[in-house]
């Protein structure tokens, strides 16, 4: 069989490793990933091969990161995958001939917009948020403890999202609890999918805030986002992964022992919840609430506590978790109504003084 070579010219004002990647990562997995043998030298690439088709496809690829980079985009790693699974699909024999395909519009789509996340700036709106980002940054554990509507959930997504896009990870872990339902998963009506969905759907709504809804769909198909009950956790190892737990006060000891020892290397893991708002039965205790008291004083674990001035929602909700905080007092007071102070400090809550 004849051995196919090809040639292409790499502009002077590329820099190779944005084309390669650090190390010639990215050149290596084109290499494996079409069985073309690569190489460069100055600014030729020069590509060998025992099929043509490989060889074409090979070139049409670099050619296509050239011009990308001409237009004055860096791919990110998120980006030079989708390019690669890209090609490798037209190397499919139902993807025709490489030869008389036209060049793929991918180049163009990314030079013009960010392709796979929307362009929203997320921005911390209060102390509280601030504090919550940096605890994030600093600690490869992060607790973040408040009432709804504080963005502990969603600030977490987008820090996960930055990871991801910036190649610190290389998958996202959404998970939580179903305890909802007040049933077992398998005596609700439907498939896996419809019987987990309804208790994942927030955090569906945070993601796509963030990532169109086809670009979710290609992550969710190469399980570079993952989105499952905390049951599916347990037995795997995490490793490269921004892991978050939402509605972690509904979690108890044993679940929570078992997600905190899921979190493999080079992985982050954040834990949100609320713990006014506990649904398990009665006598369980919450996993959420013991943590704070077994795991405070540990390094590289944070915490981070949110407030009803956290809040970012309609005023309303600020209004609403205020006069609850008021009822739960006047609850735990009814016992000291003996006790003058008790009564006066009473009559003022009810005032709400």
């Amino acid at each position: 069989m004849p051995i196919e070579k090809k040639s292409l010219s790499i502009p002077k004002s590329i820099n190779p490793v944005f084309l390669f990647g650090q190390h010639d990562t990215f050149l290596r997995r084109v290499k494996s990933a079409f069985n073309v043998e690569i190489a460069y030298e100055g600014d030729q690439l020069f590509l060998r091969s025992d099929h043509l088709e490989s060889v074409v496809l090979v070139q049409r690829l670099f050619e296509e990161m050239i011009h990308l980079l001409e237009s004055g985009h860096i791919p990110d790693e998120i980006e030079k995958q989708y390019i690669l699974d890209t090609y490798k699909e037209m190397k499919e024999p139902s993807g025709g001939s490489a030869e008389g395909q036209e060049t793929s519009p991918i180049a163009e789509l990314l030079a013009k917009e960010d392709y796979f996340f929307k362009k929203i700036k997320i921005r911390p709106k209060t102390e509280g948020q601030a504090k919550y980002i940096e605890t994030l940054k600093n600690n490869d554990i992060t607790f973040a403890i408040g009432p709804a509507g504080t963005g502990k959930t969603y600030l977490a997504v987008a820090m996960a999202i930055e990871a991801l896009k910036s190649g610190v990870v290389q998958r996202i872990i959404l998970t939580r609890p179903a305890v909802e339902a007040g049933e077992s998963l398998g005596f609700l009506p439907g498939t896996l999918v419809e019987k987990v969905d309804p208790y994942l759907r927030p955090l569906y709504d945070s993601i796509f805030d963030m990532i169109p809804m086809e670009k979710f769909l290609f992550f969710r198909e190469k399980q570079i986002i993952e989105i499952a009950p905390l049951a599916y956790m347990r037995g795997r190892t995490l490793n490269h992964s921004y892991i978050i737990l939402d509605e972690a006060q509904n979690t108890t000891h044993h679940q929570m022992k078992m997600f905190l020892t899921r979190i493999g290397f080079h992985s982050k893991a954040v834990i949100t919840g609320d713990v006014t708002q506990i649904d398990l039965k009665r006598g369980i205790d919450s996993g959420l609430v013991e943590c704070e008291r077994i795991l405070k004083n540990i390094k590289g674990i944070g915490f981070s506590y949110f407030g009803k001035n956290d809040v970012i929602r309609h005023p309303l909700v600020k209004k609403i978790i205020a006069a609850y905080e008021r009822e739960e007092e006047l609850n735990q007071l009814t016992e000291l109504e003996s006790d003058g102070f008790a009564r006066d400090y009473k009559e003022n809550l009810k005032r709400g003084e």
